[in-house]
Protein backbone atom coordinates (compact mmCIF):
# COMPACT_ATOMS: atom_id res chain seq x y z
CA UNK A 1 0.00 0.00 0.00
CA UNK A 2 1.40 3.38 -1.02
CA UNK A 3 1.11 6.32 1.36
CA UNK A 4 0.59 9.91 0.30
CA UNK A 5 3.46 12.34 0.83
CA UNK A 6 2.93 14.13 4.17
CA UNK A 7 2.47 17.77 3.30
CA UNK A 8 3.85 18.78 6.71
CA UNK A 9 7.23 17.48 5.53
CA UNK A 10 7.56 20.69 3.54
CA UNK A 11 6.46 23.13 6.24
CA UNK A 12 9.61 24.80 7.41
CA UNK A 13 8.66 25.35 11.06
CA UNK A 14 7.59 21.73 11.55
CA UNK A 15 3.90 22.50 12.05
CA UNK A 16 1.38 20.97 12.23
CA UNK A 17 3.00 17.73 13.37
CA UNK A 18 5.96 18.53 15.64
CA UNK A 19 5.26 15.51 17.86
CA UNK A 20 5.20 13.18 14.86
CA UNK A 21 8.52 14.60 13.67
CA UNK A 22 10.06 14.11 17.09
CA UNK A 23 8.92 10.51 17.32
CA UNK A 24 10.39 9.74 13.91
CA UNK A 25 13.79 11.37 14.54
CA UNK A 26 15.52 8.15 15.70
CA UNK A 27 14.53 6.42 12.45
CA UNK A 28 15.88 9.42 10.54
CA UNK A 29 19.24 9.11 12.31
CA UNK A 30 19.39 5.43 11.37
CA UNK A 31 18.49 6.19 7.72
CA UNK A 32 21.18 8.87 7.58
CA UNK A 33 23.85 6.56 8.99
CA UNK A 34 23.02 3.69 6.64
CA UNK A 35 23.02 5.98 3.58
CA UNK A 36 26.34 7.57 4.51
CA UNK A 37 27.98 4.20 5.14
CA UNK A 38 26.71 2.76 1.86
CA UNK A 39 28.08 5.70 -0.12
CA UNK A 40 31.43 5.72 1.70
CA UNK A 41 32.08 2.01 1.23
CA UNK A 42 31.12 1.70 -2.44
CA UNK A 43 33.50 1.33 -5.36
CA UNK A 44 31.73 2.93 -8.35
CA UNK A 45 31.89 1.04 -11.64
CA UNK A 46 33.11 2.85 -14.76
CA UNK A 47 30.92 2.04 -17.80
CA UNK A 48 33.40 3.60 -20.23
CA UNK A 49 31.09 6.44 -21.26
CA UNK A 50 30.20 9.71 -19.50
CA UNK A 51 27.33 9.45 -17.01
CA UNK A 52 25.26 12.56 -16.29
CA UNK A 53 23.21 11.96 -13.16
CA UNK A 54 20.07 14.03 -12.67
CA UNK A 55 19.05 13.39 -9.10
CA UNK A 56 17.55 15.12 -6.13
CA UNK A 57 17.96 15.51 -2.41
CA UNK A 58 14.39 14.83 -1.35
CA UNK A 59 12.09 11.81 -1.55
CA UNK A 60 10.35 13.15 -4.66
CA UNK A 61 8.56 16.07 -6.20
CA UNK A 62 11.62 18.04 -7.33
CA UNK A 63 10.98 17.60 -11.07
CA UNK A 64 14.09 15.62 -11.99
CA UNK A 65 12.48 13.61 -14.81
CA UNK A 66 11.48 16.68 -16.90
CA UNK A 67 15.01 18.05 -16.36
CA UNK A 68 16.59 14.73 -17.39
CA UNK A 69 14.30 14.63 -20.42
CA UNK A 70 15.36 18.11 -21.54
CA UNK A 71 19.08 17.36 -21.08
CA UNK A 72 18.62 14.19 -23.07
CA UNK A 73 16.85 16.11 -25.83
CA UNK A 74 19.56 18.77 -26.03
CA UNK A 75 22.35 16.23 -26.19
CA UNK A 76 20.67 14.33 -29.00
CA UNK A 77 19.83 17.54 -30.85
CA UNK A 78 23.54 18.34 -30.70
CA UNK A 79 24.45 15.06 -32.39
CA UNK A 80 25.35 13.04 -29.28
CA UNK A 81 24.16 9.45 -29.04
CA UNK A 82 22.65 10.04 -25.60
CA UNK A 83 20.55 7.38 -23.96
CA UNK A 84 18.74 7.29 -20.64
CA UNK A 85 19.24 4.99 -17.68
CA UNK A 86 16.65 4.41 -14.97
CA UNK A 87 16.09 2.06 -12.10
CA UNK A 88 12.46 1.81 -13.16
CA UNK A 89 10.87 2.48 -9.79
CA UNK A 90 7.56 0.67 -9.49
CA UNK A 91 8.32 -1.82 -12.29
CA UNK A 92 8.66 -5.53 -11.68
CA UNK A 93 11.33 -6.27 -14.30
CA UNK A 94 14.92 -6.52 -13.09
CA UNK A 95 16.64 -5.67 -16.38
CA UNK A 96 18.75 -4.59 -18.03
CA UNK A 97 16.11 -4.10 -20.68
CA UNK A 98 15.64 -1.47 -23.36
CA UNK A 99 12.24 0.11 -22.79
CA UNK A 100 9.73 -0.16 -25.62
CA UNK A 101 6.67 2.04 -24.98
CA UNK A 102 4.68 -0.05 -27.47
CA UNK A 103 5.39 -3.25 -25.57
CA UNK A 104 6.18 -2.48 -21.95
CA UNK A 105 3.85 -1.18 -19.28
CA UNK A 106 4.50 0.96 -16.22
CA UNK A 107 3.91 -2.13 -14.08
CA UNK A 108 6.89 -3.73 -15.86
CA UNK A 109 9.41 -0.90 -16.24
CA UNK A 110 8.04 2.05 -14.25
CA UNK A 111 6.34 5.23 -15.41
CA UNK A 112 9.39 7.49 -15.74
CA UNK A 113 11.23 5.23 -18.24
CA UNK A 114 8.09 5.13 -20.39
CA UNK A 115 8.00 8.94 -20.44
CA UNK A 116 11.66 9.20 -21.42
CA UNK A 117 11.33 6.47 -24.05
CA UNK A 118 9.15 8.76 -26.17
CA UNK A 119 12.24 10.84 -26.94
CA UNK A 120 15.27 8.54 -26.81
CA UNK A 121 16.47 5.02 -26.09
CA UNK A 122 15.98 4.18 -22.41
CA UNK A 123 17.51 1.35 -20.40
CA UNK A 124 15.85 0.14 -17.23
CA UNK A 125 17.92 -1.83 -14.73
CA UNK A 126 17.84 -2.24 -10.99
CA UNK A 127 21.58 -2.86 -11.22
CA UNK A 128 22.68 0.47 -12.65
CA UNK A 129 26.21 -0.62 -13.67
CA UNK A 130 24.70 -3.53 -15.60
CA UNK A 131 22.25 -1.17 -17.28
CA UNK A 132 25.02 1.27 -18.17
CA UNK A 133 27.13 -1.49 -19.67
CA UNK A 134 24.18 -2.74 -21.73
CA UNK A 135 23.52 0.77 -23.04
CA UNK A 136 27.18 1.32 -23.91
CA UNK A 137 27.31 -2.03 -25.72
CA UNK A 138 24.24 -0.97 -27.72
CA UNK A 139 25.92 2.24 -28.90
CA UNK A 140 25.29 4.84 -26.18
CA UNK A 141 28.06 7.45 -26.06
CA UNK A 142 26.69 9.34 -23.07
CA UNK A 143 24.17 8.31 -20.44
CA UNK A 144 21.64 10.50 -18.69
CA UNK A 145 20.68 8.77 -15.46
CA UNK A 146 17.28 9.72 -14.08
CA UNK A 147 17.73 9.63 -10.29
CA UNK A 148 20.62 7.94 -8.49
CA UNK A 149 22.40 10.76 -6.66
CA UNK A 150 22.42 8.57 -3.54
CA UNK A 151 23.35 5.43 -5.50
CA UNK A 152 27.15 5.00 -5.42
CA UNK A 153 27.48 1.93 -7.66
CA UNK A 154 28.06 3.82 -10.93
CA UNK A 155 30.76 6.40 -11.58
CA UNK A 156 29.18 9.77 -12.35
CA UNK A 157 30.91 12.25 -14.65
CA UNK A 158 28.48 15.04 -13.79
CA UNK A 159 25.98 15.18 -10.94
CA UNK A 160 23.13 17.68 -11.16
CA UNK A 161 20.67 17.85 -8.28
CA UNK A 162 17.22 19.23 -8.99
CA UNK A 163 15.58 21.37 -6.33
CA UNK A 164 11.96 22.43 -6.20
CA UNK A 165 12.25 26.21 -6.05
CA UNK A 166 8.66 26.91 -5.07
CA UNK A 167 8.69 28.51 -1.60
CA UNK A 168 5.22 30.04 -1.25
CA UNK A 169 2.38 29.06 1.11
CA UNK A 170 4.82 28.31 3.94
CA UNK A 171 6.39 25.55 1.85
CA UNK A 172 10.14 25.09 1.81
CA UNK A 173 11.70 22.48 -0.52
CA UNK A 174 13.65 20.84 2.31
CA UNK A 175 11.08 21.28 5.08
CA UNK A 176 13.01 21.82 8.29
CA UNK A 177 15.92 19.78 6.90
CA UNK A 178 14.88 16.52 8.53
CA UNK A 179 15.81 13.25 6.84
CA UNK A 180 13.21 10.60 5.98
CA UNK A 181 10.91 9.56 7.63
CA UNK A 182 10.61 12.69 9.80
CA UNK A 183 11.19 14.90 6.76
CA UNK A 184 11.57 14.79 2.98
CA UNK A 185 15.39 14.63 2.79
CA UNK A 186 17.12 11.52 1.43
CA UNK A 187 20.27 12.63 3.23
CA UNK A 188 21.40 15.81 5.02
CA UNK A 189 21.53 18.82 2.72
CA UNK A 190 25.27 19.45 3.22
CA UNK A 191 26.18 15.84 2.42
CA UNK A 192 24.12 15.78 -0.76
CA UNK A 193 25.38 19.12 -2.01
CA UNK A 194 29.00 18.12 -1.39
CA UNK A 195 28.74 15.44 -4.11
CA UNK A 196 26.84 17.68 -6.56
CA UNK A 197 28.53 19.49 -9.44
CA UNK A 198 25.58 21.80 -10.13
CA UNK A 199 22.08 22.62 -8.90
CA UNK A 200 19.01 23.00 -11.11
CA UNK A 201 16.33 25.07 -9.37
CA UNK A 202 12.93 24.30 -10.88
CA UNK A 203 10.33 27.07 -10.82
CA UNK A 204 6.71 27.04 -11.97
CA UNK A 205 5.94 29.37 -14.85
CA UNK A 206 3.99 31.79 -12.66
CA UNK A 207 6.68 32.33 -9.99
CA UNK A 208 8.81 35.39 -10.89
CA UNK A 209 12.08 34.25 -9.33
CA UNK A 210 13.69 31.94 -6.83
CA UNK A 211 13.94 33.07 -3.22
CA UNK A 212 17.39 34.62 -2.56
CA UNK A 213 17.49 32.74 0.75
CA UNK A 214 17.17 29.47 -1.14
CA UNK A 215 19.82 30.34 -3.71
CA UNK A 216 22.22 31.31 -0.92
CA UNK A 217 22.30 27.66 0.18
CA UNK A 218 24.02 26.75 -3.10
CA UNK A 219 26.84 29.29 -2.95
CA UNK A 220 29.91 27.96 -4.74
CA UNK A 221 27.90 25.69 -7.05
CA UNK A 222 26.74 26.51 -10.56
CA UNK A 223 22.99 27.17 -10.36
CA UNK A 224 20.71 26.67 -13.34
CA UNK A 225 17.24 28.20 -13.19
CA UNK A 226 14.68 25.99 -14.93
CA UNK A 227 11.06 26.79 -15.68
CA UNK A 228 8.42 24.09 -15.74
CA UNK A 229 6.15 25.21 -18.56
CA UNK A 230 3.13 23.72 -20.24
CA UNK A 231 3.99 22.08 -23.55
CA UNK A 232 0.33 22.42 -24.58
CA UNK A 233 -2.75 24.16 -23.17
CA UNK A 234 -4.94 22.19 -20.76
CA UNK A 235 -7.94 20.54 -22.41
CA UNK A 236 -10.88 22.84 -23.00
CA UNK A 237 -14.05 22.74 -20.95
CA UNK A 238 -14.64 21.59 -17.38
CA UNK A 239 -12.06 19.10 -16.15
CA UNK A 240 -11.57 16.83 -13.16
CA UNK A 241 -7.86 16.54 -12.50
CA UNK A 242 -5.97 13.83 -10.69
CA UNK A 243 -2.33 13.02 -10.04
CA UNK A 244 -0.27 10.42 -8.21
CA UNK A 245 3.07 12.17 -7.81
CA UNK A 246 5.07 13.20 -4.76
CA UNK A 247 3.44 16.65 -4.63
CA UNK A 248 0.04 16.31 -6.30
CA UNK A 249 -1.05 19.71 -5.00
CA UNK A 250 1.47 21.31 -7.37
CA UNK A 251 -0.35 19.77 -10.35
CA UNK A 252 -3.65 21.22 -9.16
CA UNK A 253 -2.04 24.62 -8.73
CA UNK A 254 -0.35 24.45 -12.15
CA UNK A 255 -3.54 23.46 -13.96
CA UNK A 256 -5.40 26.40 -12.46
CA UNK A 257 -2.54 28.77 -13.29
CA UNK A 258 -2.63 27.53 -16.91
CA UNK A 259 -6.31 28.45 -17.19
CA UNK A 260 -7.86 25.01 -16.79
CA UNK A 261 -11.52 25.00 -15.76
CA UNK A 262 -10.81 22.63 -12.89
CA UNK A 263 -14.02 21.54 -11.16
CA UNK A 264 -12.35 19.09 -8.78
CA UNK A 265 -8.99 17.48 -8.12
CA UNK A 266 -8.08 14.07 -6.67
CA UNK A 267 -4.60 13.49 -5.18
CA UNK A 268 -3.01 10.04 -5.02
CA UNK A 269 0.30 8.71 -3.63
CA UNK A 270 3.42 8.85 -5.80
CA UNK A 271 3.55 6.14 -8.52
CA UNK A 272 -0.03 5.13 -7.70
CA UNK A 273 -1.23 2.13 -9.73
CA UNK A 274 -4.64 3.07 -11.09
CA UNK A 275 -7.20 0.27 -11.30
CA UNK A 276 -10.59 0.06 -12.95
CA UNK A 277 -12.48 0.74 -9.73
CA UNK A 278 -10.54 3.92 -8.95
CA UNK A 279 -10.82 5.24 -12.49
CA UNK A 280 -14.50 4.38 -12.56
CA UNK A 281 -15.06 6.48 -9.45
CA UNK A 282 -13.13 9.37 -11.00
CA UNK A 283 -15.19 9.12 -14.18
CA UNK A 284 -18.42 9.07 -12.17
CA UNK A 285 -17.36 12.16 -10.26
CA UNK A 286 -16.43 13.92 -13.51
CA UNK A 287 -19.81 13.01 -15.02
CA UNK A 288 -21.55 14.92 -12.22
CA UNK A 289 -19.93 18.08 -13.58
CA UNK A 290 -20.10 17.08 -17.27
CA UNK A 291 -16.32 17.27 -17.11
CA UNK A 292 -13.41 15.51 -18.76
CA UNK A 293 -10.50 13.83 -17.00
CA UNK A 294 -6.97 15.27 -17.08
CA UNK A 295 -3.72 14.10 -15.50
CA UNK A 296 0.05 14.31 -15.92
CA UNK A 297 2.06 12.43 -18.55
CA UNK A 298 3.63 10.40 -15.75
CA UNK A 299 0.21 9.34 -14.44
CA UNK A 300 -1.11 8.71 -17.95
CA UNK A 301 1.69 6.18 -18.45
CA UNK A 302 0.27 4.14 -15.56
CA UNK A 303 -3.29 4.03 -16.87
CA UNK A 304 -4.74 0.77 -18.23
CA UNK A 305 -4.74 0.96 -22.06
CA UNK A 306 -8.54 1.03 -22.14
CA UNK A 307 -8.53 4.35 -20.25
CA UNK A 308 -5.94 6.22 -22.25
CA UNK A 309 -8.46 7.49 -24.77
CA UNK A 310 -10.70 8.68 -21.94
CA UNK A 311 -8.11 10.71 -20.04
CA UNK A 312 -6.14 13.69 -21.36
CA UNK A 313 -2.42 13.82 -20.61
CA UNK A 314 -1.26 17.37 -19.89
CA UNK A 315 2.40 17.66 -20.96
CA UNK A 316 4.93 19.97 -19.36
CA UNK A 317 8.58 20.56 -20.19
CA UNK A 318 11.62 21.93 -18.44
CA UNK A 319 12.99 25.11 -20.02
CA UNK A 320 16.44 26.32 -18.96
CA UNK A 321 16.58 30.10 -18.61
CA UNK A 322 20.28 30.12 -19.54
CA UNK A 323 20.77 27.43 -22.16
CA UNK A 324 24.35 28.54 -22.79
CA UNK A 325 25.22 27.85 -19.14
CA UNK A 326 23.77 24.34 -19.45
CA UNK A 327 25.64 23.67 -22.69
CA UNK A 328 28.90 24.87 -21.12
CA UNK A 329 28.36 22.56 -18.16
CA UNK A 330 27.69 19.58 -20.43
CA UNK A 331 30.67 20.43 -22.65
CA UNK A 332 33.02 20.14 -19.68
CA UNK A 333 32.29 16.42 -19.35
CA UNK A 334 31.83 15.51 -23.00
Amino acid sequence: MKLATPRWWYVRDGAPAPLTRALLRPLSWAWTAVTARRIARATPADPGVPVICVGNLTMGGAGKTPVAREILRRLRAGGREAQALSRGYGGRLVGPVRVDPLVHTAAEVGDEPLMLARDAPVWMARDRPAGAQAAAAAGARVLVMDDGHQNPTLRKTLSIVVVDGETRDREWPFGDGAVFPSGPMREPLAAGLARADAVAVLLPADLPEAAPELLALFAGKPVLIVRLEAAAPPPAGPQLGFAGIAKPWKVERALKAAGCDLVDFAPFPDHYAYDEATLGRLAGRAAQFSAGLVTTEKDWARLPPSWRTRVAAWPVRAVFENEAALDALLARVL
